[in-house]
């Protein structure tokens, strides 16, 4: 290993690849202060400007994922890879990383197929019980594989695999105590229960749907609640924040505090989400996107709720199921109970830690290798 640490790592297309990116980042940066650190992400992707937000530095490949369906976009896809591997290999020349770590996503890809052929150690991270299409294309050549769920030997090599979790922000390791000022934040009444609504950054257009028309119905049971619609519906649904037990949010900024005034979740089932309500265990209805690979946000929600540390209901049985499920989990004190404890046990609070120290242990073998060699 040289004197100054130097790492790439790529990860992108969503938050759930690039938050927990940006979190090794950081605890990289915590124990090695003079680190060099560069990300690499998709051209016109939100990690172009959420890096740059968190302080690093970021190069742009041209590369985007298969569409389902024949597009132009699938046409010029052989074209892109080529020009990202092209590029991938220019900047590991240029930049010379001791490591390259890969958070899933499309420019993760191109970068750490030429980190294997430049023989650079390379480390995974898999946030999802049913792995991208990235990931499982990189997995022969990494030298570890960090994943969040168990019997992932199914997809990757079981000699690589390390269970880590995935990394979540530090702020939700204690919540317990802010339920005071979480209230005061959000002008909530203390005496009232909270239904907290989250559908991602961007918002979930069929959650969204459901909570309006389901706003009567939440009146009557004299509920609250703090609804984060997404980026993409907040102009259409924050006409609601006019009702007093209704609050429409674009973004929610301070989650901890969020999730500390719930009594009561409802959740897609992105990784990164799920593994931070494992940790702020609270009774939760997961509601998963159909409309993403593999299902993978599904197979997410049923790893939680086949250890009965959560409820799941699909969109298509939401109309159906849904008073009757949010009911219980309102009023059921025992359901509560259950719920919490079971989820609370899946937890892995130490996830970027121990990923940093996966990565530190490739680089001391590297480092010995470098020593035998002089």
């Amino acid at each position: 290993m040289k004197q100054q640490l130097r790492v790439i790592l790529s990860g992108g297309g969503t938050g759930g690849h690039i938050y927990p990116a940006i979190s090794i980042a950081n605890e990289l940066k915590g124990r090695y202060p003079e680190a060099s650190i560069l990300f690499v992400g998709a051209n016109d992707r939100m990690e172009m400007q959420k890096v740059p937000q968190a302080g690093y530095k970021i190069e742009g490949l041209w590369i985007s994922g298969i569409q389902r369906k024949l597009t132009l976009g699938n046409l010029l896809f052989p074209i892109k890879l080529l020009s990202s591997l092209w590029k991938s290999k220019k900047i590991i020349k240029g930049f010379n990383p001791d490591i390259v770590i890969g958070t899933g996503g499309f420019a993760s890809g191109p970068l750490l197929k030429m980190a294997n052929s430049a023989k650079i150690p390379t480390v995974l991270q898999e946030q999802n019980s049913y792995p991208g299409i990235t990931n499982k294309w990189l997995a022969k050549g990494a030298d570890k594989i960090c994943v969040a769920y168990d019997n992932m030997e199914r997809f990757f090599p079981d000699d690589k695999i390390i269970k880590t979790g995935n990394p979540v922000r530090q702020d939700l390791l204690e919540i317990a105590g802010k339920r005071k000022e979480g209230i005061t934040k959000y002008n909530l009444d203390p005496e009232k229960k909270t239904i907290l609504i989250i559908g991602g950054s961007l918002g979930a257009r069929r959650i969204n749907q459901l909570i309006e028309k389901e706003l009567e119905f939440f009146a009557k049971k004299g509920v609250q609640i703090v609804w984060q619609c997404g980026k993409l519906y907040y102009d259409e649904y924050k006409k609601y924040s006019s009702n007093k037990n209704t609050q429409v949010h674009q973004f929610l900024d301070t989650m901890d505090l969020a999730y500390a005034t719930a009594d009561v979740i409802v959740s897609r089932a992105g990784a990164s989400s799920v593994s931070e309500l494992c940790i702020v265990a609270k009774p939760t209805l997961f509601i998963p996107s159909p409309n993403v690979a593999e299902d993978h946000q599904t197979k997410n929600a049923q790893a939680i709720v086949s250890r009965n540390g959560a409820k799941m209901l699909q969109e298509n049985e939401l109309d159906e199921k849904f008073r009757k499920t949010i009911t219980q989990l309102l009023e059921s004190e025992a359901m509560q109970i259950k719920l919490t404890h079971a989820i609370k046990k899946l937890a892995l609070p130490n996830a970027t830690k121990d990923i940093v120290d996966e990565i530190e242990q490739i680089l001391e073998k590297g480092k010995d290798r470098d020593v035998r060699n002089e």
